[in-house]
């Protein structure tokens, strides 16, 4: 739904599995076989990836200041599961954080959490405040306020029900 670009880095995974659910229409890109190979899942592992899906979406909703759109399992429990170790390349001696094992999505979404959360862009990574929304999007505002996945559809729906709320 969002006119804006990708997250940076491993944050566009993060990105990429939160939008592939569409609360508006209720369609699951999960549900087909291309979708879940983008994301290098099985469909054995079709419930794992959407409980870690609606985690991310409550944490990301908690980065624009809002409470869950239901319950679910706390991030920090799931992620808990992915071991990551210290990579250190041996040309330049930089390090970074990688799944143990690179082939489950649930390491992989561990390892760019902890790199984004080290660069200090994990908490720009925000969910649209709409209800029927809750889209992931990169907040690129300076101030790091955006509240909506795109103004043109989710703000300006917005800013229509406040103005017809203030006519009444």
């Amino acid at each position: 739904m969002s006119e804006r670009s990708p997250a940076p880095g491993g944050l566009a995974l993060v990105e990429a599995l939160v939008n592939t659910l569409d609360l508006e229409s209720g369609a699951d890109a999960l549900d087909t076989v291309d979708s879940r190979a983008r994301l290098g899942i099985t469909e054995a592992e079709l419930s794992p990836a959407r409980a870690l899906r609606e985690s991310l979406r409550a944490t990301l909703l908690a980065h624009a200041g809002y409470p869950p759109h239901r319950e679910v399992t706390p991030l920090g429990e799931l992620l808990a599961q992915a071991p990551l170790h210290v990579a250190v390349d041996p040309a330049d001696g930089s390090a970074t954080l990688a799944p143990a094992d690179p082939a489950p999505l649930l390491s992989r979404i561990a390892a760019a959490v902890a790199t984004a959360a080290i660069e200090g862009t994990w908490t720009r990574l925000k969910a649209c405040e709409a209800d029927t929304c809750h889209w992931a999007y990169y907040d690129r505002s300076p101030a790091g306020r955006g509240r909506w996945c795109s103004m043109r559809v989710c703000g300006a729906r917005a800013k229509m029900r406040r103005y017809r709320a203030k006519e009444r």
